[in-house]
């Protein structure tokens, strides 16, 4: 175990409340209140995470400013037309995350793209879809890159969704782009979810012809709403044909795959292939598995909700063995 994993191991033991039911040797963090949204660092296409405040006293990372050095952004779950008590004003907390992508670090350049890994809405309405496109508008990004969440097909099967956020895809919203050296593949896990997530045979298929014609030494990105590795069974935290997605991906020497749909930071590397959740920019759900605790909105004081919601900056540096990620939470100020 080098340094950095050691550092992930510490913070995964400070941040879990006991008794939450994971098992500890398969995870290297469960940051469950870190915030919303990471700061990516593609390095030599190999992830590695940070909090927010080692980033920024770090200057954020070393070997910025190669012509193929870069850094994208990810944010997830801002549910907008929610409007409980968990988070009364859901479209001011994703403003507030764009603020937060807007504002960059000393020695750090804009990110080059945002990924939004589903759950755009709440109810799948035409007004929440123009909500969320207005608030999103503003970010400071070349583009935006989505994939649907199951709150996102809830009334139509994502007629709508397609039609805002899907066009040029294939299937139910599938797809893939390279940029600069790195493969990109955007996947719809959220169709005929029944208790967990499911890619089907059509898209499980399309996946393994669009990554055959790929060197191994490529890094790919995978990112989907649900996550693909099974989190927490019992919650329906994972996606039932997730195996086989993640076998398509084992020659590679180097895979990330971000994932969203659980409200809070969970890591975990197997092998050549490291696994990130992120926050919402909505409202946090409890820790699979905590005692008394089930899936859902959980409201937290006042006071304390920018504080379990933020944004991920993810960066990439060739000649680097890690892409890393930071998380920045709403509470940090912009």
């Amino acid at each position: 175990m080098n340094r950095f994993e050691e550092d992930q191991v510490v913070q995964e033991n400070q941040a879990r409340p006991a008794g939450d039911g994971i098992d500890r040797r398969n995870f290297l963090g469960c940051m469950a209140w870190a915030g919303t949204g990471l700061l990516w660092t593609m390095s030599g296409g190999v992830p590695a995470s940070r909090l927010l405040a080692q980033g920024m006293k770090n200057g954020g990372g070393a070997g910025v400013g190669k012509a193929e050095d870069f850094s994208f952004v990810q944010i997830s779950d801002s549910h907008i037309g929610f409007n409980k008590g968990a988070n009364p004003d859901v479209t001011g907390t994703l403003q507030k995350a764009i603020d937060r992508i807007n504002v960059v670090p000393a020695g750090m350049k804009l990110p080059d793209f945002l990924i939004h890994t589903g759950d755009i809405t709440q109810n799948s309405k035409a007004a929440e879809f123009d909500t969320a496109a207005q608030v999103i508008k503003s970010a400071k990004v070349g583009e935006v890159f989505y994939v649907p969440g199951e709150h996102d097909f809830s009334l139509d099967d994502g007629a709508l969704y397609k039609q805002r956020f899907g066009k040029g895809t294939l299937g139910n919203g599938w797809y893939s782009y390279n940029h600069k050296g790195v493969h990109f593949v955007g996947l719809n896990n959220c169709v005929q979810v029944d208790a967990m997530g499911n890619l089907g045979a059509e898209q499980l298929a399309w996946m393994k012809a669009d990554l055959a014609g790929l060197s191994a030494s490529t890094p790919i990105v995978v990112f989907a709403h649900i996550p693909l590795w099974m989190v927490y069974e019992k919650w329906g935290w994972g996606t039932a044909d997730g195996a086989q997605a993640l076998a398509l991906l084992k020659r590679f020497g180097s895979v990330t795959v971000l994932n969203g749909h659980i409200h809070q930071v969970v890591q975990k590397v197997e092998g050549k292939v490291a696994f990130h959740t992120a926050m919402s920019t909505a409202f946090p759900q409890a820790a699979p598995g905590a005692p008394g605790a089930s899936p859902g909105p959980m409201a937290v004081p006042a006071g304390k909700l920018q504080s379990v919601l933020g944004v991920t900056r993810v960066k990439v540096v060739r000649g680097h063995s890690h892409l890393a990620v930071v998380d920045h939470t709403l509470a940090e100020g912009v």
